[in-house]
C-alpha cells in the first residue's frame, strides 16, 4: 500500500469536507466552507495542512500550527485536527501522518507536538499511545464558545 503525504491542494476540499463531517462530527456544508477557513491559514507559513493519499485518493488529512509559548524556551507543533477514512483506518495511514509531521517538526527545530482528542475517541487515544504520544495527567484541555 503506497502512502503519498503531501501538502493539502484545492482539488482536496471535497475529500477534506468528508472527513471533517464523517470522521470528526464537523457540520460544513460546502466545500466553499473549507476553502474560506483554509485561504485565511494558507499563506502563513505556521499553519500546515497535509493529505494522506491512497491510489490516487485523499483518504485522510492532519492539520497543525507551529507555535512559541511565554516561559518555554522552544518551540511547539499543534496537531490541530487528524482524520483518516473509517474504511482505510488500522492500515497505517495515520500513522504515516503522524511520522510526517514529526519529521516536519524536526526539520522546523521543534521541541515537542502537542495534540487534543475528545474524551469519547477511546480508539483515537489507543492509536496516539500507540504512537508513542502520552496523556499529561498535569491539565485538562479546556474552552469556552464565545458566540
Amino acid at each position: 500500500m503506497k502512502i503519498i503525504i503531501r501538502e493539502l491542494e484545492e482539488k482536496d476540499y471535497p475529500a477534506l469536507l468528508s472527513l471533517l463531517n464523517n470522521e470528526l462530527g464537523s457540520s460544513y456544508t460546502a466545500v466553499d466552507d473549507i476553502a474560506l477557513h483554509y485561504d485565511r491559514v494558507k499563506g502563513d507559513g505556521r499553519y500546515k495542512t497535509f493529505a494522506a493519499l491512497l491510489n490516487g485518493e485523499t483518504v485522510g488529512f492532519i492539520s497543525t500550527v507551529q507555535f512559541f509559548t511565554v516561559g518555554f524556551d522552544g518551540n511547539l507543533i499543534w496537531i490541530v485536527q487528524m482524520a483518516v477514512k473509517k474504511e482505510i483506518q488500522n492500515n497505517g495511514v495515520g500513522t504515516k501522518l503522524l511520522q510526517y509531521i514529526e519529521n516536519y517538526a524536526r526539520e522546523k527545530g521543534c521541541d515537542s507536538i502537542i495534540l487534543n482528542s475528545g474524551v469519547r475517541r477511546i480508539d483515537a487515544h489507543a492509536f496516539y499511545k500507540r504512537n508513542g504520544y502520552n496523556t499529561d495527567s498535569n491539565s485538562w484541555c479546556f474552552n469556552k464558545k464565545l458566540f
